[in-house]
């Protein structure tokens, strides 16, 4: 039996769990809004993959062939030591645990695009604006937006990402659900002026790794500057200026590459500077206010696996919400389903943090020694973080 009948829904957040949530809410036949500060659906940006379960879930949502024609298919990836030179070029999947020919890879943009473009003209889209207020009263939640626009739900959704809005004005502070895993990084786009097409190639020092990466051909690529750092940067979390600095200064060589990268990084008007960072929460409900994507449970990208446990609990949530009468019932079935799942996808952060930048000289010689035994790398435990959640069938609902 379907209990969607009457009941308002506000999605905070048009990334990927917001977008996903607010499709197989409509389906169901809830009455579903999404406000998103940002002043649309934002395009391009760098590729992320679709693996396991998750794949299952655009496939039932019916975008897979539009997601195989976005596909930018990385076919190889390349280790190099301090000096430039190769140590080993290997297929992504070695590494990730994905299943060639059956995992996705495809623009953050174009996924976001694929997701919203079925529920454009069903669901209600407030762009530039943001929750600034809840009350949740115990038989609806009063909103206020920034806009000073008053409305009231059933229930509100925050999948606003890791810095959460929802999350803190309804659980607190993010500093309570933080958990650092000792890593800071700049993103940036450069000109592609290196021959790389569909690959990547990783410059490494113990507890540095610089990183080009291009998804087609193009004569634009990505960037990357990643580097361990005991405590968090927080006095240059608002000044681009300083984050500048503090990258520039952790890569001083003027070996291979990263020279040029650092210039970039220097000139880029796009650059993205953050910790690299999960979110710990020990509920992902209160009342009538839940959770879903980063802002509950982010595994941060050194998984692999942010947009692909933000679609299995998407889809988890739904289906419990339409399956339910009570929205506290529905809650507790979306954690007891997808919790295992997400804390063993939250746990590859580790292993795969250490593969990408290992912290020390011992760990470093020990990754590039498992690089050249090309066989020793399965992915399998990736492979069953992916795939370790049994999808439960709510199509009889919608």
């Amino acid at each position: 039996m379907n209990h969607s009948a009457h009941r308002t829904v506000l999605v905070s957040g048009a990334s990927i769990a917001g977008p996903a949530l607010a499709y197989w809410l409509d389906r169901y036949g809830f009455e579903v809004t999404v406000v998103e500060k940002a002043p649309a659906v934002r395009g391009g940006g760098y590729a992320i993959d679709i693996r396991g379960t998750a794949r299952e879930v655009v496939d039932r949502m019916g975008l897979l062939p539009r997601l195989r024609e976005a596909h930018v298919d990385s076919r190889l990836l390349s280790f190099v030591d301090t000096d430039g030179d190769l140590i080993a070029a290997i297929r992504p999947e070695s590494i990730t645990g994905g299943t060639e020919g059956q995992d996705l890879e495809v623009r953050r943009g174009d996924l976001a695009d694929a997701l919203q473009t079925p529920i454009r003209d069903r669901v209600e889209f407030l762009f530039n604006d943001s929750i600034a207020t809840l009350d949740d009263r115990e038989d609806r939640v009063d909103v206020v937006f920034d806009s000073g626009t008053r409305r009231s739900f059933d229930l509100v959704i925050g999948a606003d990402g890791l810095h959460s809005n929802t999350r803190g004005l309804v659980f607190g502070p993010e500093e309570k659900f933080h958990r650092y895993l000792g890593h800071t990084f700049a993103g940036f786009t450069l000109a592609n002026d290196f021959g790389l097409v569909r690959e990547g190639v990783i410059w490494n020092a113990p507890g540095r790794a610089a990183v080009l990466y291009a998804h087609e051909p193009s004569d634009r690529m990505h960037g990357f500057l990643t580097f361990t750092q005991e405590v968090p940067p927080y006095d240059a979390f608002r000044d681009p200026e300083a984050q500048r600095e503090l990258v520039a200064s952790r890569f001083p060589e003027q070996s291979w590459h990263v020279p040029r990268l650092v210039q970039a990084m220097r000139e880029a008007d796009d650059l993205f500077f953050d910790v690299v960072s999960q979110i710990h929460m020990p509920t992902w409900s209160s009342g009538r206010v839940a959770l879903a994507g980063d802002a509950a449970h982010a595994t941060s990208f050194l998984s692999g696996q942010g947009s692909s446990v933000s679609l299995v609990g998407a889809y988890v949530l739904a289906g419990e919400l339409a399956a339910r009468a009570d929205h506290t019932e529905a809650f507790a079935a979306y954690e007891r389903l997808t919790r295992d799942f997400v804390e063993t996808n939250q746990a590859l952060a580790t292993t795969g943090g250490t593969f990408v930048t290992p912290t020390t000289q011992e760990m470093l010689d020990a990754r590039n020694a498992a690089l050249r035994n090309a066989a020793s790398l399965t992915g399998d435990e990736g492979r069953a973080a992916h795939t370790g959640l049994v999808l439960p069938d709510y199509r009889h609902l919608g």
